[in-house]
């Protein structure tokens, strides 16, 4: 009977039950419908202006270069070690013909052996018809056992030595494999970057487009264009200014940045038909007779150190924290220098980039 009167309690009623649950249910899909009006119209992003614009496609293009310069050091890490290998592979190929050698002599040895048979000396010595022609024969065959020996332990010598170059070379191939491996995820980030830039220059109108496209900062393509075809008009003119005010490999240095004005910007690239920054200051000053290392940070070390106030035409001028970029000085507080893709070699006032540091190579 108990059981039966516990059945047909009623259960507890919830805190949220009857018409309170209702009022709730109903407030939280009104709050749903709502968000969902508000997330597809008020929240869209808006478009940027053209000042926000510029400025972000600025960013794209530093952090490419910053991107390719990594490219650049991983890509001269790769080609030493390639060269490297190579070396080590021809190094292998010549202790193998020597091992082979010391390979078959120990074999004329162990033919001669074979023939001369394994008879104890002493038991030779009593069948022999003539004892001293034998014990002149036995001389000589303790000479050829010295000799075997000899051979023994050049095999080995030689075997070593094949087998530590063709570690060396394992080792030297492991490292390229992961230097390329390094060099596609830059490859990666520096067209993602670039794609980016473009991209957001597509979806703005063509007048803003524009507008960024002839930033009088430099940062487009037109502006670069136009100003590197008035310093081409004009560099002959330059260069014999600054031959007056610098003379020996600076000037050389110079004048070679001068002939590559109008030349496009290519990542990776160090000419002749193309540069990217680093690989137009390695080239230029490569034309005076100086070799300097593959990118900015490690050219930025490459000679001595100068303050601002102290430029002088042919000093390499470095840019940004991270030392991504670098031009090459030629007085008035101007350099030439290679811009970013599709923007050509040309001359720019060293204030448009926030300036870093200055190197003199000679």
């Amino acid at each position: 009977m108990t059981a039966a009167v516990a059945t047909h309690r009623k259960p507890k009623q919830h805190p949220l039950a009857g018409s309170t649950a209702r009022t709730a249910a109903t407030l939280a899909l009104a709050g749903a419908a709502t968000a969902t009006v508000l997330e597809g119209t008020g929240h869209a992003a808006p478009s940027p202006t053209t000042a926000q614009a510029r400025a972000q496609v600025a960013r794209y293009y530093q952090q490419a270069e910053a991107a390719t310069e990594q490219y650049n050091g991983v890509k001269e890490r790769s080609d030493r070690a390639r060269s490297v290998l190579a070396g080590l592979q021809d190094e292998a190929a010549r202790k193998t013909e020597r091992l082979n050698a010391a390979r078959n002599a120990l074999g004329s040895f162990a033919a001669a052996q074979y023939r001369g048979g394994s008879m104890p000396t002493s038991m030779r010595l009593l069948l022999s018809t003539s004892p001293d022609r034998f014990l002149e024969s036995a001389s000589l065959a303790d000479r050829a056992g010295q000799g075997q020996a000899a051979a023994i332990s050049r095999v080995h010598q030689e075997l070593r030595d094949v087998m530590r170059v063709r570690t060396t070379a394992e080792a030297r191939l492991a490292e390229i494999r992961r230097e390329e491996s390094a060099l596609a995820a830059h490859k990666r980030t520096i067209e993602a970057k670039l794609d980016r830039a473009r991209q957001l220059l597509s979806e703005l109108p063509a007048e803003e487009a524009t507008a960024i496209r002839t930033d009088a900062a430099g940062t487009g393509v037109a502006r670069a264009a136009d100003t590197a075809k008035a310093s081409v008009a004009t560099g002959s003119e330059a260069v014999g200014e600054v031959a007056r005010a610098v003379s020996g490999r600076a000037a050389r240095a110079v004048a070679f940045a001068y002939s590559a004005l109008g030349k496009p910007y290519e990542w990776g690239a160090t000419g002749p038909a193309s540069f990217d920054c680093s690989g137009l200051t390695q080239a230029a000053w490569q034309a005076a007779g100086v070799s300097l290392p593959r990118t900015t940070y490690t050219q930025i070390n490459a000679g001595r150190r100068i303050s601002r106030d102290r430029l002088a035409p042919g000093d390499l001028v470095f840019f940004y924290s991270g030392i991504s970029h670098v031009g090459l000085y030629v007085g008035d507080g101007k350099m030439v220098h290679a811009p970013h893709p599709g923007a050509p070699v040309r001359v720019a006032p060293i204030d448009e980039m926030p300036f870093a540091g200055a190197t003199r190579p000679a």
